[in-house]
């Protein structure tokens, strides 16, 4: 007789179990699709971000080439521009840019020649003072004048299609 109830009871256990078995495996199988479609998620939120950005930038480059269209424009109509007016008419109008660099360096390298005169005046130390005076800015001033007048201008020789 107990060995009618330990296979009665132990048939009990493991049909129960059994029985459970597929209900635990859902289980888990949910849990782990629930991980994938988190994961899903992220990497769709990933690309979203990915794709944001590119259309950004591309916005900024189509941006920037609207601009340099812009200039290439205003260059060819100051040319046609000069073409249809007097001599000294375009020649006052190609000397403003130029012009106006000569005024502000000529203002610059006054201010400077000022400031040494001043300094010398009052018995300032020379290497202390020139290490004053010239700094990294205008270093870089200096620099972009330089390729602003000379780099430019060599560009656009060598591509006359702007």
């Amino acid at each position: 007789m107990l060995e009618t109830i330990t296979s009665g009871l132990l048939g009990s256990v493991f049909g129960g179990v059994f029985r459970l078995a597929p209900e635990v495996l859902k289980w888990l199988d949910r849990k782990n699709e629930r991980d994938h479609e988190l994961n899903m998620f992220r990497l769709q939120t990933d690309l979203e971000k990915m794709r944001g950005e590119y259309r950004l930038e591309e916005k900024y480059v189509d941006h920037s080439v609207a601009q340099l269209d812009a200039i290439a424009e205003a260059f060819k109509q100051q040319g046609e521009a000069d073409a249809k007016a007097w001599k000294w008419v375009a020649s006052m109008s190609a000397l403003v840019r130029p012009g106006i660099t000569y005024i502000l360096f000529g203002m610059y390298c006054t201010f400077k020649v000022a400031v040494v005169s001043y300094a010398a005046a009052h018995s300032a130390d020379w290497k202390d003072l020139f290490m004053t005076v010239w700094t990294v800015d205008d270093f870089a001033l200096l620099n972009m004048i330089i390729t602003f007048w000379f780099v430019g201008r060599a560009i656009e020789r060598r591509n006359p299609s702007n």
